[in-house]
């Protein structure tokens, strides 16, 4: 024992004179310290970021691995939705919200659950009967309540309502709408928070990044349901941009004027496509605007966070809605960065 204890010491007196000298040893000598990811960049300014995912790219191991890595927040693209969620009226299945809720938990990662009322993806039995504005309050409110309690204390936030307002801020004429009024979106908010009163309870829409119409409506909105006491925290900015339209310069004076109401927002749907092909400049403006939207969101202190709208153009939504556009997302069809991933860490940094 003593002639052990004897080497040990002798060994370690050489490390450290080695280490004092410089020279590494062991297996730290091969390490290299790895960079930060999205994610950690974010949270040295107290915000997270995200990216969406839905399940039939689950299976795809390259495409997993850095989901779970890079993004801290992950949002189901189509998974919660009415159509999955309740196909058949009082029958609901949880099976493909259950399976990302599970994978961010295996990740360490929060959820931003989307979405409770919504005019599209709803299932036929919903669709082609005639309510009256008793019975579709009745429908309204179970399915809310049913889905918010089943992911109580699971995920982070809801968009609770989608997409209610048209450009010229006017109501959108939905389902919701046509039969129940505007008052649908206050009892939508109340019946979510009844369910889950930790759960933070988002309005998200598209076109109001920049001020204008749509985004005073909202605006307007926001200010009455706070003046009511409903429960409700934050406006979702989806940020869907396309560089033939121009970016949205009053993005951050918009950002703060919902913070001065004592809202948080978020950047939630974040992807900014170009007409096809790509080319380096078009790539490179892109990456400029991926820039600008990280900056205002970290100038504004109630700007949250932000989730772009699945990582890579490999799995993005454009092409099929927006055909001959394309090359949305920070990441390329081949899963390999693009200039806009290196302008987003700029950003964070």
């Amino acid at each position: 024992m003593p002639r052990n204890t004897t080497r040990l010491r002798l060994a370690g007196a050489v490390a450290a004179v080695l280490v004092a000298a410089g020279v590494a040893t062991g297996p730290a000598a091969q390490a290299s310290p790895e960079q930060p990811t999205l994610a950690q960049l974010a949270q040295r300014h107290g915000r997270y970021f995200g990216s969406a995912t839905d399940n039939p790219e689950l299976t795809d191991t390259a495409y997993t691995k850095i989901l779970g890595s890079e993004f801290d927040m992950i949002t189901p693209g189509n998974g919660m939705k009415w159509y999955a969620t309740e196909p058949q009226q009082g029958v609901f299945d949880w099976t493909a919200g259950d399976q990302i809720v599970d994978l961010a938990r295996r990740n360490h990662q929060r959820v931003r659950a989307h979405t409770l009322v919504w005019h599209s993806q709803l299932p036929g039995w919903l669709t082609s009967k005639q309510w009256t504005a008793a019975e579709l309050r009745a429908v309204l409110k179970k399915h809310i309540t049913t889905e918010v309690r089943h992911y109580r204390g699971k995920v982070y936030s809801w968009d609770v309502v989608n997409e209610a307002f048209n450009d010229d801020g006017s109501y959108r004429e939905t389902l919701w709408y046509k039969t129940l009024g505007p008052g649908y979106i206050a009892d939508a908010l109340r019946w979510a928070h009844q369910a889950d009163p930790h759960a933070r309870l988002y309005l998200n829409d598209y076109n109001i990044e920049a001020t204008g119409p749509k985004s005073d409506a909202y605006y307007a909105l926001a200010k009455d349901l706070r003046a009511r006491g409903v429960p409700f925290d934050g406006i979702g900015f989806q940020t869907h941009l396309a560089l033939q339209y121009g970016y949205p310069t009053t993005l951050k004076e918009n950002l703060s004027r919902f913070s001065g109401l004592g809202l948080d927002t978020a950047l939630t749907e974040v992807d900014v496509r170009m007409q096809l092909p790509a080319s380096d400049a078009k790539l490179a403006e892109q990456a400029d605007w991926y820039r600008q939207l990280t900056e205002a969101c970290l100038a504004v202190r109630r700007c949250v966070g932000i989730t772009i709208w699945d990582y890579t153009d490999k799995y993005s939504w454009i092409p099929a809605v927006f055909p001959g556009e394309g090359a949305a997302l920070p990441w390329d069809e081949q899963l390999h960065p693009k200039p806009a991933y290196q302008a987003l860490r700029e950003a964070l940094s």
